[in-house]
């Protein structure tokens, strides 16, 4: 481990507050509600909102969300194709006692720390909201940095170079897939269905948004289980 992870975690396992406060800090890197469901709902107001750049906005929201998508993806991607990297919480070398309670979760000790896929996906997402809206993208960000990605480094979930790089790898996609050259080759396509076919369009929106909220994990948990009676 590089010299600025091993700073920055040595310094946060020796930062122990009290059971309220551990509890309430895994509450929020754990819930959905935190996460998805503070951000998710800023696109639809988006949306929603009338204004006299509409049609641009409303393909940027589009921008936006396939940018997440793709960041999920490449997120979780990276994590096979990259050597396998041992959690924090899980890695006996570091000798480090985090504050944490949730070590028990068997679902992280198999799945590599690096990248982030919390820190690019929703780092994606606040960068989309940035681009519309300069004051409430700055809060967006912001809320990730600190109720999204600081927690997970706390609870020994991630090294600051993990949520560092997913972060950077988010906000990347989002600047690429929102430039006008490529946003609207797809948006505004995409746009002019949604505005002849609202009832599937709002059907196939409302079903996106709530997987991305979830990060796909119970889908995930469905293929993984298909995948392993095959």
């Amino acid at each position: 481990m590089n010299s600025f992870d091993s700073s920055i975690e040595t310094y946060l396992s020796h930062i122990h507050f009290g059971e309220f406060v551990t509890k309430s800090i895994e509450v929020i890197a754990d819930l959905y509600s935190f996460k998805g469901l503070i951000l998710i709902p800023v696109l639809l107001w988006m949306w929603f909102q009338p204004h006299q750049r509409i049609e641009w906005r409303r393909q940027i929201v589009l921008a936006t969300l396939a940018s997440g998508l793709l960041a999920l993806f490449v997120g979780r991607l990276l994590t096979h194709v990259l050597p396998f990297r041992v959690r924090p919480i899980f890695n006996t070398e570091l000798h480090l006692q985090f504050a944490t309670t949730s070590a028990s979760d068997a679902s992280l000790t198999n799945w590599s720390s690096f990248p982030s896929d919390h820190a690019m996906l929703w780092m994606a997402v606040a960068t989309g909201i940035f681009i519309v809206w300069r004051g409430i993208g700055t809060l967006a960000i912001l809320y990730t940095l600190l109720l999204i990605c600081l927690p997970r480094a706390y609870l020994g979930f991630h090294y600051p170079t993990d949520l560092l790089v997913g972060a950077a790898v988010g906000v990347a996609i989002t600047v690429l897939m929102t430039r006008d050259a490529i946003r609207v080759r797809y948006a505004a396509p995409l746009l002019r269905w949604i505005e002849r076919r609202p009832a599937p369009a709002a059907t196939l929106g409302f079903i996106l948004c709530v997987e991305l909220v979830t990060q796909f994990d119970e889908l995930r948990k469905v293929a993984a289980g298909l995948l392993k009676h095959l």
